[in-house]
C-alpha cells in the first residue's frame, strides 16, 4: 500500500499547531546560521532544551548543531522495529 503523503499533510502536517512548530524550527536554523554562518546540509540545529518542553525557539543559547543522525529518531532494526527507547545520550546519565 503506498503512503497517501496528501492525506499525512491534511490530518498532521497541516494543523496549525504542526504549522507553527515548523516555522519555529525554520526560524532558528536561520539565527543560528546568522550567528554563526552557514551549516551543511547534514546538521541539523538542535534545541538544547525541547520546544514542547518550553523551550525558546530562536535564543541562540537554546540553539546547538548537531549531526542529522543524532538528533533523528531512535535506531532502527532491519525490521524497521525500534532497538532500543533509550537514546544513547540517556543511558550515559
Amino acid at each position: 500500500m503506498a503512503r497517501d503523503y496528501a492525506a499525512e499533510y491534511k490530518k498532521y502536517q497541516g494543523t496549525p499547531e504542526q504549522i507553527k512548530n515548523r516555522s519555529n524550527r525554520n526560524k532558528a536554523r536561520r539565527a543560528y546560521e546568522k550567528a554563526n554562518g552557514d551549516l551543511p546540509g547534514s546538521v541539523d540545529v538542535d534545541h538544547k532544551r525541547a520546544l514542547s518542553k518550553g523551550g525558546n525557539p530562536v535564543a541562540l543559547s537554546n540553539l546547538k548543531a548537531t549531526p542529522k543522525t543524532a538528533n533523528r529518531s531512535f535506531a532502527r532494526t532491519k525490521t524497521n522495529g525500534l532497538k532500543s527507547e533509550t537514546s544513547k545520550r540517556e543511558r550515559k546519565k
